[in-house]
């Protein structure tokens, strides 16, 4: 039995190897490697597939969330909600977006955005969208939702608050691209297409990941669309005619073709976690020490991360045990943003989320991708279940 691993990407290219081979040398054939064509059409067929009016590709998730903010004329002083339980890069830009070039002396609390955490849903791990109602100040200006571990936050009810307090929404999709989302009218929409922007990450491991960094901007805003191209391309539209200031982000075109060759294969990947999810999910029904992942009506979920939420068991001692075994398992995310020191030095943070803090104490994440075999899932299953039954017979 090969090893188990929590994303086997090996085995994946494994699949694959002779459609990214050859899409490969067919970049190093044109040296065409910044702006080629296979960049234009993996944009052209992301949009077609995800129903986002504009795709813009650059060079990672971060940036993506950069370019978005940045587009969007945030202020500093301006305040962006965003939950606590996530990923650092969907926080941090936040601060990052802080440097403005001041002569004057002022308050440097003002000289960057501010973020506003808020609590999750317990149950999917997604933005509570009575806690962004009550956060919203005269300062706020966008809301962060994070589609975390592959299902959509709430988005009808955010998009509700947003019109009603005219703000933005920047769409985190690093983590649910593929993922749809039922309004209450019946219509389906995509992960990442629904609000003013959406971001999201190729990151190698993600469900639709590259061999190296990547990321993509979503909008169907035409003019909005403009400003984000010319963002991403050091501001400017033609050739050393800069009209905004800019950064330099974009995704190479062999990373371009290598998702192409993914992206005709992601239904087919998002069924197999989704049955790797429905076997976990039937080894661990019913344990009352276990809650399995919770999918809201109306959404599908993509299974970036399978994680448990566990109740009177000894997480570290779970995750050395199954360690002694070479199954591995991680914790999405031990300290959340809101304690993290990076935000209490710029004077953010400290908010009192006693759902985000319970969280970060007994979630555990265990393998799952698109090639696991039945024996990897039994195993890690019944490895899970001895540990908690070995442990509550010795208490």
């Amino acid at each position: 039995m090969r090893p188990i691993q929590m994303v086997d990407l090996k085995e994946q290219y494994l699949h694959i190897r002779e459609e990214v081979d050859a899409a490969i040398h067919q970049v190093l054939d044109s040296t065409a490697f910044i702006g080629g064509k296979p960049l234009q059409d993996f944009s052209s067929n992301l949009a077609a597939y995800t129903g986002a009016r504009h795709v813009i590709p650059c060079a990672n998730g971060t940036d993506a969330l950069q370019i978005a903010m940045m587009a969007l004329g945030l202020q500093p002083g301006d305040e962006v909600i965003t939950p606590s339980f996530t990923y650092i890069a969907t926080t941090e830009v936040v601060a990052l977006l802080k440097l403005k070039l001041v002569f004057v002396e002022v308050d440097p609390a003002l000289l960057k955005l501010k973020p506003v955490f808020v609590e999750v849903d317990p149950q999917t791990f997604c933005i509570d969208p009575a806690a962004v109602e009550k956060a919203i100040t005269p300062r706020t200006r966008a809301i962060v939702p994070v589609h975390l571990y592959g299902q959509s936050a709430p988005m009808e009810a955010l998009l509700d608050i947003a019109r009603r307090h005219g703000l933005h929404i920047i769409e985190d999709n690093a983590q649910a691209i593929g993922a749809t989302y039922t309004f209450s009218d019946g219509t389906i929409r995509q992960t990442g297409t629904m609000g003013t922007i959406g971001t999201t990450s190729f990151f190698p491991s993600k469900n639709l990941g590259c061999y190296g960094d990547g990321g993509a901007i979503l909008t169907n805003d035409d003019a909005l669309a403009d400003k984000l191209k010319m963002i991403a391309n050091h501001g400017q539209k033609v050739r050393y005619y800069h009209e905004v200031v800019g950064c330099n982000s974009r995704l190479d075109t062999i990373q371009a073709a290598i998702l192409d060759v993914k992206l005709k294969r992601l239904n087919d990947y998002i069924a197999a976690r989704q049955a790797v999810a429905a076997a976990y999910d039937h080894a661990f029904a019913g344990h009352p020490a276990i809650t399995t992942p919770k999918v809201a009506p109306g959404n599908t979920h993509v299974y970036h991360q399978y994680t448990l939420q566990l109740e009177g068991v000894d997480r570290d001692g779970l995750q050395q045990y199954l360690a002694a075994l070479s199954i591995p398992s991680m914790i999405y995310y031990p300290v959340p943003a809101h304690r993290q020191r990076m935000f209490t030095d710029l004077g953010a943070g400290g908010e009192d989320l006693p759902v985000t803090d319970w969280l970060t104490k007994r979630v555990i994440s265990l393998p799952i991708h698109t090639e696991m075999p039945a024996e990897h899932i039994e195993l890690i299953t019944s490895s899970v279940l001895a540990y908690i039954e070995h442990t509550k017979s010795q208490s």
